[in-house]
């Protein structure tokens, strides 16, 4: 992958952004936040390709910053993958529902987390290619 595209992390628990910072960085630009009101400043400011989102933070929870990325003109089509330790079926359809592209359980596999969030910048890159592709075919 292209290390221009970028992943905002957002995780209360610091063994968790570390661990996961360290898994992806090689492939991405990493933003890690331990809380959701900076994670939502951020996302608006560096608009980034992708967002792991836990959902039991304090404050503001995951599913509460998703409500509000999703509120925002400039946030809205951002794809957000929950990564959390509630692994019922209820807390993921409310998940989905909310607009999540993805959820990932706690205790997380490294391999399978590493896909997920390929598959999905490679989704947003094709988007952003296809999106150029349209506009320059306009121009002619």
């Amino acid at each position: 992958m292209d290390r221009n595209n970028s992943v905002l992390i957002v995780d209360d628990d610091t063994s968790n952004l570390l661990e996961l910072s360290h898994m992806l960085s090689l492939d991405y630009k990493v933003y890690a936040f331990k809380d959701g009101v900076s994670a939502l400043e951020k996302a608006k400011k560096s608009l980034p390709d992708l967002i792991l989102l836990d959902i039991i933070m304090p404050g503001m929870n995951g599913y509460e910053v998703l409500a509000e990325l999703k509120k925002s003109e400039i946030t809205r089509s951002i794809p957000v993958i929950f990564i959390t330790g509630l692994n019922n079926s209820v807390d993921e359809e409310q998940g989905f529902s909310l607009g999540a592209v993805d959820y990932i359980c706690k205790p997380f596999n490294e391999v399978i987390v590493k896909h997920r969030v390929f598959n999905q910048i490679k989704m947003v890159n094709l988007q952003r290619a296809l999106e150029t592709a349209q506009n320059t075919a306009k121009e002619l």
